[in-house]
């Protein structure tokens, strides 16, 4: 009788756990982004070269309408543009942010509210790096220094 109780309990937990794990599968949207990490590095940039603007693409990869409702920057310095209308499944959207270009090393994080159900809280946080560099300018009379000892 014993072999007959052990085949019962393995049965019966190999069917809790299928259940178990359909009932806490999610469903709704599900927001993934395209670049690593949720990182764009900018590199090196001169302010005169670069405006600044960068575009986050992502899909919802889940089976409902996604919803942006915020995203926000630590600071004034980055601006971030989102979509204001559903994404709907399979569908790709963009984020733009821009930048304003102060020299200096670039470290800001833009924080999206969402209602994804893919991210805790529906919050998923983007991060742009990089530095800004000053053109260097060259002085005409170190240019025509340089000009006269090339001759």
């Amino acid at each position: 009788m014993k072999p007959k109780i052990n085949v019962m309990k393995k049965i019966l937990f190999i069917a809790f756990v299928v259940l178990n794990s359909v009932a806490f599968a999610q469903t709704g949207p599900k927001i993934v982004f395209k670049d690593k990490d949720n990182t764009i590095d900018y590199g090196t940039v001169t302010k005169d070269t670069d405006d600044g603007l960068r575009k986050f693409e992502f899909t919802n990869t889940g089976d409902a309408p996604l919803v942006i409702t915020n995203a926000k920057s630590t600071c004034g310095c980055t601006v971030a543009d989102y979509p204001k209308t559903p994404i709907q499944p399979g569908k790709t959207g963009i984020i733009e942010v821009k930048y304003n270009m102060n020299p200096g090393p670039i470290r800001k994080t833009i924080t999206v509210e969402t209602n994804a159900v893919n991210v805790e809280s529906g919050m998923v946080a983007l991060k742009i790096k990089g530095e800004v560099i000053v053109k260097k300018e060259v002085n005409p009379l170190e240019k025509k220094q340089s000009l006269m000892e090339k001759s």
